[in-house]
């Protein structure tokens, strides 16, 4: 019975309710201290950058409070000049906190490296879709005595021959030199 004399005594009661209005008070100046540090209500909008170069984007982002980082270059992209911002996260138009940062995806300066394969001895039909899988297309077709009809002889870009194993950007247009089944 002296627990339940002890809880509703005057003393406890006041203590309560000191506790109470101490415990409003300090989550009154907690909220107040948030709202203050963390700019609540205060965004930024995210410019366009897509297609602008490096430097503009950096200025960009500069003026609007915001953090640039370069997540990577993506395939080369014809549509867009080398080493320029291709897509950005988040998108353009987003409200975001400042000193947020910016995710950029580049274009790289070219189409990227490709090998050329062995296709020598191979038929003509085996070697266009070779090359075509792996980004390169088919230039000029030229016949020359070989007793082997439409087997390729030799590999070419800019007039020189390749060897396999030689680097050429994708979409490169080589030049493939073909038997015509007659006897040199």
């Amino acid at each position: 019975m002296s627990f339940f004399k002890f809880l509703f005594s005057k003393t406890f009661l006041k203590q309560l309710g000191l506790a109470i209005v101490a415990l409003v008070v300090l989550c009154f100046i907690m909220l107040k201290w948030l709202k203050s540090t963390t700019n609540h209500g205060e965004f930024e909008t995210v410019p366009d950058l897509t297609g602008k170069s490096l430097s503009v984007a950096e200025i960009e982002l500069d003026e609007n409070n915001l953090v640039m980082q370069i997540q990577d270059s993506a395939n080369f992209n014809p549509d867009y000049p080398k080493f320029s911002v291709i897509e950005q996260e988040p998108v353009a138009g987003t409200k975001v906190k400042e000193d947020r940062k910016i995710y950029l995806t580049l274009n790289p300066s070219g189409y990227r490296k490709v090998e050329v394969p062995d296709l020598k001895e191979r038929t003509f039909r085996q070697a266009k879709p070779h090359l075509e899988a792996l980004g390169f297309s088919v230039g000029k077709i030229t016949y020359v005595d070989n007793l082997g009809k439409d087997i390729v002889l030799q590999l070419k870009y800019d007039g020189k021959t390749l060897n396999p194993g030689e680097k050429l950007s994708k979409t490169s247009k080589i030049d493939v030199v073909l038997g015509n089944g007659r006897r040199p």
